[in-house]
């Protein structure tokens, strides 16, 4: 098939060298010094004090787009060239931003708009955007003097160095592992695995199945290995990646999370909070980290009940075979057994009705009839075979484009994300498109046969886009303010969350699915079985985020900061009291949470849940109007995904759903109240 050209600018991957873009982002960063440096006072009149914003954001566009090509690589095709590169320009880019965000004429320009008469004349996303710079210029340090604006900006580099290292040992310790396999060991692994384990095995150059710490082939032998010394050996090197507990004690990350919680507290006192919780907490939705924490142990309260009904389960079949003493290597197992005497479904026998082709027109198919979209794949050159670029049209009209680079690799980190590389912006050559990747690990093809997608990767991929949606329909032309930007953080799984649900709907799954060899959608015994299990486990799975958000928000709101062995001690104490399912000593799961030390969770990965509640509602209003009603889903649009940070979350929220978000959906949907099984 040939594929139209590419109709918006787009990056010439075919052709981008390191050094081309080490130049180009060196020269954004000293145009933004020479700027800064340059700017010694505040203008006189209001005309220029604008004028000095366009150029920040002209500047901030720049640059986004440089370094975003850059980091891009750097996680979809790592290796010691594109790392010495991006590391090499950390300090450089850390030391711009702390000047710029610690800049006084620039704050004092944004301080005198906003108290001008002129400022309630500027249009709405605009001032929000200068709202929200003068919020970010005091959490960047902007009232420090000295000495502690020094020590500011010093721990801004550290802390960029260190996430950056950290999320480098994660790499390779999960790289640096491989196991191959003998006959025996396949024993309850399916054709399909096995031939994904064989290429493995090439990978490394062996004639043989290879198990690795990628996700897909750490997951299908946890499923489905019967041999259990494999299981065993497989979760413990998982377990202990980047730790001392590890075979590579190299890419130990304990010291970097000991160092990572000293600086953030550092940095929060010095900005007058007591601990880095409330610092973070500054800037999002939720009112305080008091609420949050009640927030979670609630909810926890909630999932207790179920989870220790499904544990029991669990237990239950074990014993049949007759293990007593039920390990964490043993629960993907016989939780696959369990949903298949309980629902008759095995995410196997689902996914030759999932090729990753025919999701991907049944998840175009359904934006369409949601916002009236259009998706047509497009010719533009790409970092690797895998991955493919596409357009949204609106009405013939080009609105976004997007890359896709869906399945697992060496080289590429681990887990699934969106990240923006060209937000919507009124430049001087017209309005500027948003353009974004949407970048996951699914199990890649097999031989010549396209992808086999399980039903849980299905829902990674409808929550990546929702993300990619709320990047691309935004309607705001304010660079700051445009997409996902200026979203608190805790609203802003809102769009993804929401829009999971779809890979839920019964009228969905018909377009989604079509068999490999047969082209027959999910029969009606499969559909059921998948819908009957959707809440299955729904309270350990839950009571396992809730796990995760409250060690993250308690080793941040710790003062003084915590050491290894008291952040394994808070790890310990919230397993005792919420965890259903036993862990192991040397377990070190913090060791490999990037998540909070290499990602921008830090004492914000409740978010997840926060933003569950929000989309649980927001989907209950298309429940009672209709799961496709085009009016709901225009008016989500419009609402939602429209206004970026224009509106704060709780405002777009409440324009869209008519009230203030409650917590019943959620509860619903997880299956832990009355309501329709299938809601």
């Amino acid at each position: 098939m040939i594929l139209e050209k590419a109709t918006l600018p787009v990056p010439q991957f075919d052709q981008i060298t390191l050094e081309e873009l080490k130049q180009k982002i060196e020269s954004c960063i000293a145009e933004g010094q020479k700027f800064l440096n340059e700017l010694t006072e505040t203008p006189e009149s209001a005309q220029e004090q604008l004028a000095i914003l366009e150029h920040v954001d002209t500047l901030e566009n720049n640059m986004s787009e440089a370094w975003g090509i850059l980091s891009h690589l750097n996680a979809v095709k790592n290796n010691a060239e594109t790392r010495d590169v991006y590391q090499a320009l950390l300090p450089g880019l850390s030391e711009y931003y702390t000047q710029l965000g610690q800049h006084t004429a620039l704050y004092q320009t944004y301080q005198h708009i906003h108290d001008a008469p002129i400022f309630n004349e500027l249009p709405a996303a605009q001032q929000s955007a200068i709202k929200l710079a003068l919020r970010d210029f005091k959490l960047s340090g902007v009232a420090l003097e000295g000495e502690a604006k020094k020590r500011f900006a010093e721990i801004s580099a550290r802390l960029s160095q260190l996430s950056s290292d950290f999320s480098n040992h994660v790499l390779d310790a999960t790289q640096a592992y491989f196991r191959p396999l003998n006959e025996d060991e396949l024993a309850g692994l399916s054709a399909n695995n096995i031939e994904l384990l064989k290429q493995y095995g090439k990978q490394h150059e062996l004639d043989q199945p290879v198990a690795t710490l990628d996700f897909p082939s750490y997951l299908a032998i946890m499923t489905h290995a019967e041999n259990r010394p494999l299981r065993e050996e497989l979760y413990k090197a998982y377990v202990t990646r980047a730790s001392d507990q590890s075979g590579q004690t190299e890419f130990d990350n304990t010291a970097l999370i000991e160092e990572i919680l000293s600086l953030r507290l550092e940095m929060a006192k010095l900005l007058g909070f007591n601990n880095y919780a409330k610092l973070s907490l500054a800037s999002k939705m939720a009112p305080s980290v008091e609420a949050v924490d009640e927030f979670l142990r609630d909810l926890a309260e909630h999932a207790r009940v179920p989870a220790e009904k499904e544990i029991a389960e669990l237990k239950a079949i074990a014993a049949e075979d007759g293990i007593s003493d039920l390990q964490p290597w043993d629960s993907s197992y016989y939780s696959e057994k369990l949903k298949m005497q309980q629902f008759n479904l095995s995410q196997e026998a689902l996914k030759p009705y999932f090729p990753a082709p025919k999701i991907l027109q049944g998840l175009f198919s359904i934006v369409n009839r949601l916002y009236g979209i259009q998706v047509i794949e497009r010719d533009a050159p790409v970092w690797h075979p895998d991955a493919h670029y596409f357009e949204l049209e609106d009405q013939g009209q080009v609105i976004g484009g997007f890359y896709l680079d869906l399945y697992a690799r060496q080289g590429k980190r681990g887990g699934a994300w969106m990240s923006g590389f060209r937000s919507r912006m009124q430049t001087s050559d017209g309005l500027q498109k948003p353009i974004c990747y949407m970048v996951g690990n699914f199990t890649p093809p097999v031989g010549s046969r396209p992808a086999l997608l399980s039903h849980d990767e299905v829902i990674t991929l409808f929550h990546e886009f929702g993300h990619g949606l709320h990047h691309m329909l935004t309607e705001v032309d304010n660079i700051a303010v445009a997409g996902t930007h200026g979203v608190a953080w805790d609203a802003v799984e809102l769009p993804s969350q929401f829009m999971e649900f779809w890979a839920w709907d019964q009228e969905s799954l018909d377009v989604l699915s079509e068999h490999i060899d047969t082209q027959e959608s999910l029969p009606a015994e499969l559909l059921k079985a998948l819908l009957d299990a959707r809440f299955f486990q729904s309270g350990m799975q839950t009571l396992r985020q809730l796990e995760f958000a409250l060690f993250d928000l308690s080793i941040h709101r710790a003062n003084p900061a915590l050491n290894a062995a008291q952040v394994q001690d808070t790890l310990n104490e919230i397993r005792e009291k919420y965890a259903v399912l036993p862990t192991t000593d040397y377990n070190r799961f913090q060791n490999s949470f990037s998540h909070i030390f290499a990602g921008g969770y830090a004492a914000g990965y409740y978010s997840y849940k926060w933003a569950e509640v929000l989309a649980s509602d927001a989907f209950d209003r298309f429940e009672e109007e209709g799961i496709f009603n085009t009016e709901t889903g225009k008016q989500f649009r419009q609402k939602i995904l429209a206004v970026g940070g224009k509106d704060t979350a709780l405002d777009a929220f409440i324009n869209f759903r008519g009230r203030e978000p409650k917590i019943d959906a959620l509860l619903r949907h997880q299956g832990w109240t009355n309501g329709s099984k299938n809601a």
